[in-house]
């Protein structure tokens, strides 16, 4: 079969890679990246996550060597996590000035000031003895208006500690409204929220359990969202904006394309996607066997995530992607 001299042929602007440079209708860049990072209060070394080659869980020495390494970088964000010695049942530590997170999070202000944004994981799972997001009520139930008012005690203390963006992850209803008012009463109206809009109850964060010494018996599927739902995400999502979130998430990202794509779509803030601990297992995973070219899964998955609609992806291989572009430029 001949085409007729003239007609468009797509596999012309596919010949070189100047071509393919020129004609790519997505780009990623640095910017565009957080890096998620573990630190742990009982720790002077950095302690390796078996799960999740690569990724450790920080001291506060080598927690603030790897912000300052993100902000050289020129990654636009970080998310912290806390990994707490003691936990309890209502996740005291998480509003303790002196807990693991909040003197994280001075750490890292400290250190990068303003040229990096320093995001902040809320959310109770990692303080509670019990790992659920909230308080638990006689019944063992989540208890979602008690919760409620452990956010705002722990959203108050990361503004204070000096977070630029608190990541309100529990999934409780009406938490960014009573976080957004708290901030607000407190005079605290320049510190924004990342709503975890839509987050669902998946299978993928098994390794991220292991990350922050998950304490979690079941699951959290009466709060998190049911992988079924698609249509759901658009109502959180429209939720969330309404009380005032800066910007909403998807979680996970690679198996919720489509519901990035949706969100995406209707946003009027901006959209984040986590690329997380089992979608990053996964390809190491797969790499290590020799199955996989890792640096071209590397970049592709997180292309399709920016492909779908994200304005910001949080992926553990941030760094290492700034490092391999800067090196591509320098070449």
């Amino acid at each position: 079969m001949t085409t007729t001299p003239g007609r468009v042929r797509p596999r012309r602007l596919r010949a070189t890679p100047a071509l393919r440079r020129m004609a790519a209708q997505t780009r990623v860049d640095v910017a565009q990246l957080s890096l998620p990072l573990f630190v742990r209060d009982d720790v002077t070394a950095p302690v390796p996550v078996a799960s999740m080659p690569g990724v450790v869980q920080h001291s506060r020495d080598s927690l603030r060597r790897e912000v300052a390494r993100a902000a050289e970088s020129g990654l636009g964000a970080v998310m912290l996590f806390g990994v707490p010695s003691v936990r309890d049942a209502t996740g005291t530590g998480a509003d303790d000035p002196d807990g693991v997170l909040n003197r994280a999070i001075e750490d890292v202000v400290a250190e990068v000031g303003d040229a990096l944004v320093v995001q902040a994981d809320l959310c109770l799972d990692e303080f509670t003895d019990h790992g659920h997001c909230g308080v638990l009520d006689a019944a063992g139930r989540v208890d979602n208006d008690a919760t409620l008012e452990r956010y705002v005690a722990m959203a108050l203390a990361q503004a204070a500690a000096g977070a630029h963006v608190l990541g309100l992850s529990g999934m409780m209803d009406g938490q960014v409204a009573a976080v957004r008012d708290a901030l607000d009463g407190a005079g605290r109206d320049d510190v924004a929220i990342l709503a975890y809009a839509a987050k669902y109850a998946s299978a993928f964060y098994g390794p991220f359990r292991e990350a922050v010494a998950s304490t979690l018996q079941g699951d959290r599927r009466a709060y998190q969202m049911d992988p079924a739902n698609r249509r759901e995400a658009l109502l959180e999502v429209e939720l969330d904006i309404a009380e005032g979130a800066d910007l909403v998430m998807v979680k996970p990202a690679m198996s919720y394309l489509d519901v990035l794509a949706d969100v995406a779509a209707v946003s009027s803030v901006p959209v984040a996607a986590y690329q997380v601990s089992g979608e990053y297992a996964m390809v190491e995973a797969a790499a290590a066997q020799g199955w996989i070219d890792r640096r071209r899964a590397v970049e592709e998955s997180v292309l399709s995530i920016v492909r779908a609609g994200a304005d910001q992806v949080l992926t553990y291989w941030a760094l290492e992607l700034a490092g391999w572009w800067a090196a591509d430029r320098r070449a």
